[in-house]
């Protein structure tokens, strides 16, 4: 056997082995069978691991790819796990989306580095260039392909199905099948591109990109002359402003490092873009010192929050690139070298900025939550101005900092701040206020209306089925009061389906602005299964009627009728009619 085709059924292994794995990880999720720090160090580790493997293999032998990716896939776990103790629910780390990017940039960013230190040596800047765009390019490729392969799948099981084979359908209704074919089908694709690299290359995208040097450029200077005749007021008035700031900032950044590729040979040789590209990196300063300039005028009007936290750690480096790049086009000599080793450096600085994301150094619901508490005790921020829900979705430290807060209120002359407390509380619940899933199951079960009233040995059952997150949840629309003050929630207890044993249990659930939520539990085998609620008509009711309904089911029992259906039974298919 030719070592292509070793190559191939080797890459193709391990993507079927990372669709498996994807499989099995779902499983594991659904079945509730590890807590949730387990099941998120998990993800993390399979992730990172699959990732690295699939991109390293080729420029690296599979052992090299599997032990640098391994590594890797270790310090990224941790630092994500370390930062879920920020919470008391695991999953609530993700109540925003930047401990999720600081994990991708640690896990991902190093990727070209680790081929680069296998080796002409990490900061060799030429090597990481090619590493870093042949990466996208084999990725992007091979997604292509996958797409393509479940293209001809379907028109295959239609062509089939014409003559009345349903072999192919048959195989994909089993669960672990689509995910062994996207992972076979993206490993085989990966090691294709990988023989034909000197085909498939980043070049003709980088070629394309360098074409909008001028457009951007013209952008921009339009966006400076503009800036004295319009003024500055419009540009100062939220994080919208500086993310369209930053963004424009890292766009220009990518065309520079494209135009001046990974040596002066490869450079772009055309005098226009040549100089598109000097000038841009001359005034790249002026809209990122603009971003962070803003990004300052919020933090000092308003404090800090995990949002503007992020901006300014991005505007940071934003900086960092801008003048690196201004200085570079100032020096002159080699000014294309002195770009190449900024993008090294501050590669490195984005990599350390993540991880310290990742640690205390930078945690960003404590910083949040301490300025909070420091603005108002400075009298920077009235009672009436602080914005109390932000604390129960800032983990341990807003809880601490809500407690603290409700400490000072008990103080004289602070009762402003008592009010805002007590008008809070009857709006906003989470684990960050009470961290404790069993005491937030007891609270649920003090809360949650039940009908009939006597089905407290199903709810139990149900509810220890249900995890920690979504019974606080449920709390939060439990504490949502109706018009009327009642609870906006109930459970009906009923044997709604002869499928299943016991009983079964549909929870409604009404979340602020009316929003409705409809949950349904059946048990099967002991264990506790989600279904899901719907009316015979499709038409569930949603706000206002929602409510209604709920507050009927509160004050009576409601009926349980059957449903007037009937169907046509063919061995083991049915047909039937909806109304």
């Amino acid at each position: 056997m030719d070592q292509t085709t070793v190559q191939r059924g080797q890459m193709a292994a391990i993507g079927a082995l990372a669709g498996l794995s994807v499989y099995g990880l779902s499983q594991i999720i659904d079945s509730d069978m590890l807590s949730d720090r387990a099941v998120l160090a998990l993800v993390t580790f399979a992730a990172t691991v699959f990732t690295g493997v699939l991109a390293l293999a080729g420029p690296l032998t599979i052992l090299r790819a599997a032990l640098a990716s391994a590594c890797l896939a270790l310090v990224t776990t941790g630092l994500l796990l370390g930062a879920s103790f920020r919470f008391a629910v695991a999953d609530n780390i993700f109540n925003s989306p930047f401990p999720a990017l600081a994990a991708m940039v640690v896990g991902l960013v190093p990727l070209p580095f680790i081929i680069a230190a296998f080796g002409t040596g990490w900061r060799d800047y030429p090597a990481l260039f090619s590493a870093a765009w042949t990466i996208v390019v084999r990725y992007a490729a091979s997604w292509v392909f996958v797409g393509v392969v479940w293209g001809v799948i379907f028109l295959s099981d239609t062509l089939l199905s014409v003559v009345g084979l349903r072999v192919i359908r048959d195989l994909i209704d089993i669960e672990v099948v689509p995910f062994l074919v996207t992972g076979l089908t993206l490993g085989l694709g990966l090691a294709v591109v990988q023989e034909m690299k000197d085909y498939v290359s980043p070049y003709l995208i980088l070629r394309m990109l360098r074409l909008l040097l001028p457009a951007v450029l013209l952008v921009l200077v339009v966006f400076i002359v503009a800036l004295p005749v319009q003024g500055l007021s419009g540009l100062f008035g939220g994080l919208s402003v500086a993310a369209t700031l930053l963004a424009m900032t890292a766009a220009a950044a990518t065309l520079i490092t494209t135009a001046i590729d990974q040596s002066d040979a490869e450079a772009t040789q055309s005098p226009l873009l040549s100089g598109a590209t000097q000038a841009l990196a001359a005034i790249l300063p002026i809209p990122a010192g603009l971003a962070a300039y803003s990004i300052w005028l919020r933090v000092d009007q308003y404090g800090w929050t995990p949002d503007r936290l992020f901006a300014a750690v991005v505007a940071v480096l934003a900086l960092g690139y801008s003048l690196l790049y201004a200085a570079a086009f100032l020096r002159r000599k080699n000014w294309m070298g002195g770009i190449r080793r900024a993008n090294i450096y501050m590669a490195v600085a984005g990599m350390a900025a993540a991880v310290m994301w990742l640690t205390p150094i930078l945690n960003a619901e404590r910083i949040s939550a301490n300025t909070l508490v420091d603005r108002y005790q400075s009298g920077k921020t009235l009672a009436a101005e602080l914005d109390v829900s932000q604390l129960v979705v800032w983990g341990n430290a807003g809880a601490a900092a809500l407690e603290t807060l409700q400490v000072l209120a008990k103080e004289p002359g602070q009762d402003a701040l008592a009010a805002a407390l007590s008008k809070a509380a009857t709006t906003t619940y989470s684990d960050a206020a009470d961290p404790d899933p069993a005491k937030a199951l007891a609270d649920l079960v003090a809360a949650l209306p039940l009908q009939p009233t006597m089905a407290t040995s199903d709810r139990d059952r149900i509810l220890s089925g249900v995890q920690g997150y979504e019974l606080v949840s449920w709390l939060k629309a439990c504490k949502t009061p109706l018009a009327d003050g009642k609870p906006g929630c109930v459970m009906v207890i009923a044997d709604f389906s002869p499928l299943y044993s016991g009983n079964e249990a549909i929870i409604v659930l009404r979340d602020t602005g009316d929003a409705m939520r409809y949950e349904a539990f059946v048990q099967i085998d002991g264990t506790v299964e989600r279904r899901t609620v719907s009316t015979i008509n499709g038409d569930l009711p949603y706000d206002a009627t929602g409510a209604e309904l709920i507050a009927q089911m509160q004050a009576i029992p409601p009926k349980i009728t059957p449903v007037p259906l009937n169907q046509i039974s063919v061995g083991d298919r049915s047909l039937l009619i909806f109304p």
